[in-house]
């Protein structure tokens, strides 16, 4: 029995700090417009980086972080220098930063060293899209 309380105080502690956590992260966020965008294909980016300045002009001094988290087999076409130039240039103008998944890249054998040095790389894009929105980041899938 004492067991049992015990487990269900310190589960009841946990889940009080998390939930602290969460709230202390929001608030840390909140004076920015910050945005996440995970998509499954490059294509996509040129709408994307549209939705991005319509946004930046809106928000005005309160516009943030942006960033687009590229998932799935679309990731070979990263490695593609000829394709990415245009989209990287007009992400570095617009302050975009592209982040790749780990998990995809090694699932689709795309080496990081193919990639341009602006494409940040993150173990997990899906893990890291979440971790984003814990921080309060508004967030959509592609």
């Amino acid at each position: 029995m004492k067991t049992i309380l015990t487990s269900a105080l310190i589960l009841l502690i946990g889940i009080t700090s998390l939930n602290a956590q969460t709230i202390k992260n929001k608030q840390h966020d909140s004076s920015k417009n910050n945005y996440v965008v995970l998509t499954k294909k490059v294509a996509q980016l040129k709408p994307i980086f549209l939705a991005a300045e319509a946004l930046a002009n809106e928000d005005g001094n309160n516009y943030g972080d942006f960033q687009v988290i590229i998932c799935g087999k679309t990731v070979e076409d990263l490695a593609n220098k000829e394709l990415m130039h245009d989209f990287l240039h007009q992400a570095k103008k617009q302050h975009i930063s592209i982040v790749a998944c780990g998990f995809s890249l090694k699932k689709f054998k795309v080496s990081k060293e193919d990639l341009s040095e602006q494409i940040e790389v993150v173990d997990n894009g899906i893990l890291y899209d979440f971790q984003l929105q814990k921080k309060g980041y508004h967030n959509i899938a592609l």
